[in-house]
């Protein structure tokens, strides 16, 4: 389809906001992908982003266009400091958010659909926050709004979407993590040893500590199985997410209910399988950078038929687990951009309010403390049923970027709404209590 559009000479045309170690990646395939023009790249720091189209190979002239209208003539790219034009440019067909912040991530998918653009939510953060809504208002447009293929929970919502499409029971669905108890509190000056890189390969890099601590202390694991669970249905853990330590050969044993032999509580459920035990060894053929679904026969023969084909199995033959071994995150986005753009489908998306990745303390904080968000020194996220977030009142994470307590919070307690002055970005608190109001009583009924 792409192909077609590329001979007729209409390419896909797209707008990146966020030049970071995401938006790298994006724009390090983008020039190679024939009939695929990148318009503009938006950054709050133009020069880091002309830094970044300069270090994954663009030569100078490709992005040196004048005015988004300019790189529209000309087959070049426009860069610029100001997301919002990218999302009222009529040239451009679809916007990749890529910022990695909640709070922006929401304004510019408001501002994109107003604008009629399809949306690539890589942006988790505000994903998982309002995203229910932000989907609900894009199909309302007949827009797409989808999760970033490349990235772990679109996988997720294909392996889930394989199985169902197969007529098997979906059991769980999760993804690879290293992660032991201990790094839940780390902060972004520890960060960097859990790793394992030396000073000189995070200076020669371009790393964010925030972001990378988010996924060490298991904030982004939080993040990114709520989605999940909005988009497919499954249920985050009453009390979140286990991380259970697993290896491809024991993903149908551990990711099945406790009732059958499992680890899990239920069926239904997301989780992570750790790449470490708790004492610091590294599992055997674990999925670190993988995705994995866990499902059931539904009766002799398949369950026959599994044996039969090499399907790895539980001892029992019934559960089976298919998984993905890696994700290329931005190298491989431009297919939910296509996917939208040409088939008017999303890589997933989120369906219903179901999930939620709520602030949590870190350590014993005080009234007078202040919340520095996901990857930081105060909280760390926990992914809980969006019924159980709205019976706390709790933070989602990703309002907990500077704002100030009013009331103390114990170490690995929630935090509530009413525990924090919320006094800046009310038009993203508006938007949150909006999707509450609305979706919280199909989240329930579901």
């Amino acid at each position: 389809m792409l192909a077609e559009r590329h001979a007729e000479g209409r390419p896909v045309r797209v707008g990146l906001i966020g030049a970071g170690k995401f938006g790298s990646m994006v724009l390090a395939q983008a020039r190679t992908i024939p009939g695929y023009h990148i318009v503009g790249v938006a950054d709050l720091d133009a020069g880091k982003a002309r830094a970044s189209l300069d270090r994954v190979g663009w030569e100078a002239a490709q992005y040196s266009a004048r005015s988004l209208s300019d790189a529209y003539d000309t087959g070049a790219t426009h860069v610029t400091e100001d997301a919002g034009s990218l999302c009222t440019f009529e040239g451009i067909d679809c916007i990749i958010e890529a910022t990695g912040h909640p709070l922006a991530g929401v304004r510019h998918a408001l501002k994109a659909i107003d604008g009629n653009k399809h949306i690539v939510m890589v942006n988790v953060e505000a994903d998982v926050m309002c995203g229910p809504l932000l989907a609900a208002k894009a199909r309302e447009k007949g827009l797409v709004y989808s999760m970033a293929y490349g990235d772990q929970p679109a996988f997720i919502c294909e392996l889930v979407d394989w199985v169902r499409s197969c007529g098997f029971e979906l059991i769980s669905a999760g993804k690879g993590m290293n992660f032991e108890p201990p790094y839940r509190y780390s902060t972004p000056d520890t960060v960097w040893g859990y790793f394992g890189w030396s000073e000189e390969e995070v200076a020669a890099g371009d790393f964010n500590p925030k972001m990378y601590n988010s996924f060490t202390d298991g904030t982004k694991a939080a993040i990114e199985m709520a989605a999940v669970a909005n988009g497919t249905g499954l249920d985050c853990p009453d009390d979140g997410l286990a991380f259970y330590p697993s290896g491809l050969q024991d993903l149908a044993s551990v990711f099945k209910p406790a009732s059958d032999g499992g680890r899990l509580p239920e069926a239904g459920l997301v989780d992570i399988a750790a790449s470490q035990e708790p004492d610091g060894r590294e599992v055997l053929n674990n999925i670190r950078y993988g995705m994995f679904v866990t499902f059931k026969a539904p009766d002799a023969y398949t369950r026959d038929c599994f044996q039969q084909y090499g399907l790895l199995t539980d001892k029992s033959g019934w559960y089976g687990s298919m998984w993905r071994p890696f994700h290329l995150i931005g190298l491989e986005t431009s297919v939910s951009v296509l996917s939208a753009t040409l088939r008017g489908e999303p890589t997933g998306t989120c369906k219903e309010f179901r999930g939620d990745a709520v602030a949590t303390a870190k350590k014993d904080l005080a009234p007078g403390d202040m919340l520095d968000g996901e990857g930081g020194y105060a909280v760390w996220a926990k992914a809980i049923p969006a019924e159980r977030s709205l019976t706390l009142d709790a933070l989602p994470i990703g309002l907990a970027h500077n704002v100030r307590l009013k009331k103390a919070v114990k170490r690995d307690q929630v935090v509530r709404m009413s525990d924090v002055e919320l006094v800046e970005d009310l038009d993203v608190v508006e938007v949150r209590k909006e999707q509450c109001r609305k979706m919280a009583t199909k989240s329930v009924a579901a």
